[in-house]
């Protein structure tokens, strides 16, 4: 790669990360193309790009941006997929593909300028959607007044049936 391609490659990456919410690193050694055709496409489908790069130019590419705290985990091949929008279904990805691969290692990752152990990745993978959290939110915010007008519909329910039982007794 001449020092042409090298700069716009660094100048694109670091436009990337300057935007992302999250970075996650991967040791990739081993899989075939088909498998990392397979993973990519599953983390596109997340809003998520997965890219090998040398380390020199992402350690570069990563100055100035929140991710420089990755640079100590760049050793040997490395694999980085950088999420722009929510960085819970990336991770969920990853993890499976982890769990389910004997080649693939998640390495590290970084979210929001902070360094994120393999450990953080997993316990990140574990949450709940953003989609889930804010129905869960939304149905929080809307329970209490799904229960007053339950209350509401009961009184006049009550009545009826008040009236009813008045009815069963004098036909009795």
């Amino acid at each position: 790669m001449d020092d042409q391609k090298k700069r716009q490659l660094v100048e694109e990456l670091a436009g990337k990360l300057r935007t992302a919410k999250a970075a996650y690193l991967a040791d990739y050694r081993g899989l075939t193309v088909e498998q990392v055709n397979d993973l990519r496409g599953k983390l596109r489908a997340t809003g998520a790009e997965y890219r090998v790069v040398k380390n020199t130019l992402l350690r570069i590419a990563a100055k100035d941006t929140g991710f420089e705290c990755l640079d100590a985990q760049l050793a040997g091949p490395t694999a980085i997929t950088i999420v722009q929008d929510d960085p819970v279904a990336p991770a969920k990805v990853l993890s499976d593909y982890a769990k389910g691969s004997k080649v693939f290692e998640l390495r590290s990752g970084a979210l929001d300028g902070k360094l994120l152990s393999t450990d953080d990745i997993q316990a990140l993978s574990e949450l709940p959607s953003r989609e889930v959290l804010l129905a869960r939110v939304l149905g929080s915010i809307n329970a209490p007044v799904s229960n007053f007008v339950g209350v509401l519909a009961a009184i006049p329910r009550s009545f009826v049936q008040v009236l009813a039982a008045i009815q069963d007794k004098k036909a009795a």
